[in-house]
This record gives structure tokens, C-alpha cells and sequence, in this order.
């Protein structure tokens, strides 16, 4: 099982570029196999990628992930094929659907049959960039446009990798079988080993559809992971950002990661923690989080604890964990990636 690294959401995290390339560059020196950053209505990922590509030699960099809603299928392909130049074949294509609160709160654009689109719009992206003249026609996209002066283009720039790398970040069972149908990689977040190795099968229902299996498939995990002795103050340091998941990051009908919570057999408080954080009771929303769900949706104890978790991971069929670091400073940062690198090369 490799280690990858999540910038996370680059304004979030309290620390300068310069801070974030020095610890994409210790993640590098330190072996890990990837970096990923995510994108929500801030910093561009694809941006970050093309910067970080020319001030590393060795780590995959990934998106974790590019909003299929937020640009054209070919634009993405285009983006991908240039930061995989630039970065000399090292580039994994990581979407996603995002969710209705941002889709239509920014784009501006309904959130609608969206594992059609997705379906739609990867075929679309692998056939730029096979740099095959793009035709296409699906339930929700087509291109050129019928009846149009539109034309078949092909994309004008080659990617390093061929095929190169799409990974879709999925949470729902039927879009965890449309990953494993149309797919490189798989990355879910904050899901528990045991749910992985359970997704595992729907995965192979959507590559048997296929006509495929999953030898050479990526399942990569985003998780938050803190190794500290003090069990409590780590669970208390997971509680913020958890609660944004399962209490913010959506509307109140269409949160994913409070329905993922609720499918690991909390719904009650995740349903709790949502109403008081949509509501600005932040602290309460953190308060009616038990230990046994911080413990479910992410990584933290001490090194005995965590190196447990890590193997459990690896049982399950992880061949990339992802993980998120939460302290504070860059030398917390700094010193977490290292404990986990030591622990994960111990297993």
C-alpha cells in the first residue's frame, strides 16, 4: 500500500505557498507515492498542479478533485495533457460530481442525472486525450453539435501517458459501480477500511459490466491521520473538520457525507451535528460528535493505534491512502507526514 498526500483545500489550511511546496516536497523525500490537492470555490487544483510540476521530480500529482461541472470535458482533457507534460508523465486526472449546493450556488448550473453526466463526460475526456478527433453522443452531451458550423477536433498536445490515469471520486453504491466500470482509480473520503472492503464489490460489478476486472486498479482513500498519544486530543482535533463535512459541505437534503455517516450506522447524529451547524452552532455540532464516529471516519491515536488502522486499510485492498494531515504549523505538518510515513514502511 503507497502513501499519497492531501493539500487539502489550499485557503483552509493556514499556511503560505511556500509552506505548502515544502511539505509536498518532504512528502517527496520521504517516499510518498502522490500529492493531491481538492477544489470547492477557492484555489484552482490544476493550477496548484502545473506549479508544484515543475519543483518536484518524483511524486505523482493529482486532483482530488477537478469539478466536472466547473469546465468542459475537453477543457479538463487539455489540462491534463499540459500538466502531464510539464510534469514529465506524473499526472492522475482525479473528478468529480461535487454536489447541488455549489453546483448550482456557483456554476450556476442545474444538478442534474449525474452519473449520466459523468458517464458522458469521461468518455468524452479519454477520447481527447487518445487524441482522437472528438465525437461523441449521450444523454447529456454531444459534440460537435448537430446542425452547428461546429467541426471534429483533435487535442493538439500529447500527454506523457497513454493511457493516462481518471480517477472518480464516488460515495454512492451506483456511482462506486460506475467507478469501477469507467475508471483508473477509485478515491472515497473518509470512508472506514470495513466499508472499503465492502465497496470492493460493487467496484467489481461495474468492471465485470465492462467486460474488466480491477487488476491494476487504484483504490485510493482519502482520510485525515494524526499520530498522538493523547487519543482524546486527537479525536478533538478531527472534530473540526469532520463537522464540515457531515455538517456543511452540502445542503440539507443533499449532504453525502452525512448520508455516507448515516450508512456506517450514525445516522441520529449525524443528523444532529447537521442541523446545529447549518444553524452556526459550530461547537455544538463538533460536541455531538461521539468518539466512535471520529473513529469510523478517520485515522488517529497513537502509533500502536494508527499502525493498526493502516493495516486494516491494506487488508481491505488499498493500494494508495491519501492522507490528510490537520495540525496547525508546518512543523506539526512536517514531523506528521514523517511519524506516518515511519508507521505505514513498519507494516
Amino acid at each position: 500500500m503507497r502513501l499519497g498526500y492531501s493539500l487539502s483545500y489550499w485557503g483552509t489550511a493556514g499556511l503560505s505557498p511556500a509552506e505548502h511546496l515544502t511539505l509536498v516536497r518532504e512528502a517527496e523525500r520521504l517516499g510518498y507515492h502522490s500529492a493531491w490537492a481538492a477544489e470547492t470555490y477557492g484555489t484552482d487544483p490544476a493550477s496548484l498542479m502545473a506549479w508544484l510540476a515543475g519543483q518536484t521530480t518524483r511524486i505523482r500529482l493529482g486532483t482530488a478533485i477537478l469539478q466536472m461541472p466547473a469546465r468542459r470535458p475537453v477543457a479538463a482533457a487539455m489540462t491534463a495533457a499540459t500538466i502531464d507534460q510539464l510534469c514529465g508523465g506524473r499526472f492522475r486526472l482525479g473528478l468529480g460530481f461535487s454536489g447541488p449546493q455549489l453546483v448550482e450556488g456557483w456554476h450556476g448550473l442545474r444538478f442534474d442525472r449525474p452519473l449520466a453526466q459523468a458517464r458522458d463526460y469521461v468518455a468524452v475526456v479519454r477520447m481527447a486525450l487518445a487524441r482522437e478527433p472528438v465525437r461523441y453522443s449521450g444523454p447529456t452531451l454531444t459534440v460537435p453539435l448537430p446542425d452547428s458550423e461546429g467541426k471534429e477536433m483533435a487535442l493538439a498536445v500529447e500527454p506523457v501517458q497513454q493511457p493516462l490515469p481518471i480517477y472518480l471520486a464516488t460515495l454512492g453504491p451506483q456511482a462506486v459501480r460506475l467507478t469501477g466500470e469507467i475508471a483508473d482509480g477509485w478515491l472515497p473520503l473518509n470512508f472506514p477500511p470495513e466499508h472499503v472492503a465492502a465497496c470492493r464489490v460493487q467496484l467489481q460489478e461495474g468492471a465485470a459490466r465492462a467486460g474488466r476486472t480491477l487488476d491494476g486498479f487504484d483504490v485510493a482513500p482519502m482520510v485525515m491521520v494524526l499520530v498522538e498519544e493523547d487519543l482524546e486530543l486527537a479525536y478533538d482535533m478531527m472534530r473540526p473538520m469532520l463537522a464540515l463535512y457531515l455538517g456543511g459541505m452540502g445542503s440539507r437534503r443533499h449532504n453525502f457525507h452525512n448520508q455516507l455517516a448515516a450508512r456506517l450506522g450514525f445516522e441520529r447524529e449525524a443528523e444532529t451535528m447537521q442541523e446545529a451547524f447549518l444553524a452556526g452552532r459550530q461547537g455544538e455540532a463538533m460536541a455531538a460528535m461521539s468518539d466512535a464516529l471520529v473513529d469510523a471516519m478517520t485515522v488517529c491515536g497513537p502509533p500502536a493505534r494508527v499502525r493498526e488502522r493502516l493495516a486494516a486499510y491494506r487488508e481491505a485492498g488499498v493500494t494508495t491512502l491519501i492522507v490528510g494531515v490537520v495540525p496547525p504549523t508546518l512543523r506539526l505538518r512536517m514531523e506528521q507526514l514523517r511519524r506516518i510515513a515511519e508507521i505505514a514502511g513498519s507494516l
